[in-house]
């Protein structure tokens, strides 16, 4: 993996359609580009993280002149990637955020976010962990290099216990894969303490798609003919597919209350 410092004009980007997911009006990637290599994601496929180098300066200038709104931090890339560790980018923003009183809400799977935990309490701050599995085996095929779901539940649990509003991210649903353990993903978020789950369906498009369909037929090759039923020609399942899903999940989502609107 090749880091390349990078200087930045602009950072804080306006959310031009209603964010129904994570409830943002602004988002910012610190990195671009993912090193976590998760087979399901398009970001992970450069080589190259481009680190924004005069992000907190940039920042500053910015919320300076813009009105109040919470802030996604990590939309597309995970904030809290190995580079973050070294160059601390994400943790800079995070002082700009606090000096400048804005909300925000920090989507990451890696656990050097507790490593900011100082001043995630004392911002107007949500954090959301994301899995696609409590299952170690489908972990390690789909995102072997992030930290285990376990962990993940873990630090989920530290910091509901340092009263920060904090909940799961089930992105992406891994359909026929997860199915089996839909309820048991759900009742675990709530043994650790979530506050609230999202989740989202696999979207599967370009060079991403066809390495994805190359990992299902080494590892889940009686999938093939299903997922390609319901891939094809399209990068996401129709409705008429999903709705199953999303019945089951908002039923699970009240049975386990993790149906509030804290996101």
């Amino acid at each position: 993996m090749n880091y390349k410092l990078i200087n930045c004009e602009q950072l804080l980007k306006k959310i031009t359609k209603k964010d129904e997911l994570f409830n943002g009006v602004y988002c910012i990637d610190p990195y671009q580009n993912c090193e976590f290599g998760c087979s399901y994601c398009d970001s992970s496929f450069d080589k190259t993280i481009y680190i924004k180098n005069n992000s907190d300066k940039i920042l500053e200038s910015e919320l300076k002149k813009t009105k109040k709104g919470t802030i996604i931090i990590g939309s597309v890339h995970d904030p809290y990637q190995k580079a973050e560790e070294k160059y601390k980018i994400t943790k800079k923003i995070l002082e700009v955020i606090k000096k400048c009183d804005f909300p925000c809400h920090i989507l990451t799977k890696s656990g050097l976010i507790l490593r900011d935990l100082k001043i995630l309490k004392s911002l107007d701050c949500r954090i959301t962990i994301s899995i696609l599995s409590i299952n170690e085996t489908i972990s390690n095929i789909f995102e072997k290099n992030v930290i285990s779901p376990k962990r993940r539940l873990q630090i989920l649990k530290i910091l509901k216990n340092n009263n920060i509003t904090s909940g799961i991210a089930l992105i992406p649903i891994l359909p026929y894969i997860i199915d089996d353990e839909l309820e048991d993903i759900l009742k675990t978020a709530k043994n650790h303490n979530a506050d609230y789950l999202v989740y989202k369906h696999l979207e599967l498009k370009g060079e991403q798609k066809i390495y994805f369909f190359n990992l299902l037929k080494k590892q889940y090759p009686d999938l093939i003919k299903k997922y390609k039923n319901i891939y094809e020609g399209k990068i996401k399942p129709d409705n008429i597919f999903t709705e199953n899903y999303d019945l089951k999940i908002k039923n699970l989502k009240t049975k386990y209350k993790l149906d509030n609107k804290t996101v």
